[in-house]
């Protein structure tokens, strides 16, 4: 019960950071930055974890699902991606869109991949 506490709570923290930095950086362009540099730093951060780069917290630590699948879980959001990329092709912003969901997905393989090296594993793309 406590492990799904804490994961739960990580969760929460994780959302309102994500909330904090969106209303920090609104987008006044139409193109959604503050959604794509979150999501592009929770794949980093999350590759980073699992490559091993933070000694201590392995997957048998008990807070690795509480910093993996609570905080960086809550913290990026495809769903987001996904309402704002519908929302920019209803404006007719479609090279925004496009250029949003390319810079999202290699954006996001680029971090991850800079994530494992630096976290001590080798990426072969």
């Amino acid at each position: 019960m406590k492990k799904y506490f804490v994961i739960g709570s990580a969760g929460a923290l994780g959302a309102v950071c994500r909330t904090m930095i969106g209303q920090a950086f609104p987008s006044h362009s139409g193109f959604p930055a503050a959604t794509l540099a979150i999501n592009i730093v929770g794949a980093f951060v999350l590759c980073l974890i699992v490559a091993g780069a933070i000694r201590t917290l392995k997957p048998d630590n008990p807070y690795y699902e509480a910093v993996t699948t609570g905080f960086l879980g809550a913290f990026t959001t495809f769903s987001t991606l996904s309402w704002e990329t519908v929302t920019l092709i209803q404006n007719e912003q479609l090279v925004l869109a496009t250029s949003y969901v390319l810079l999202s997905i290699f954006g996001g393989l680029a971090a991850g991949a800079i994530g494992f090296r630096l976290g001590g594993k080798q990426v072969r793309i």
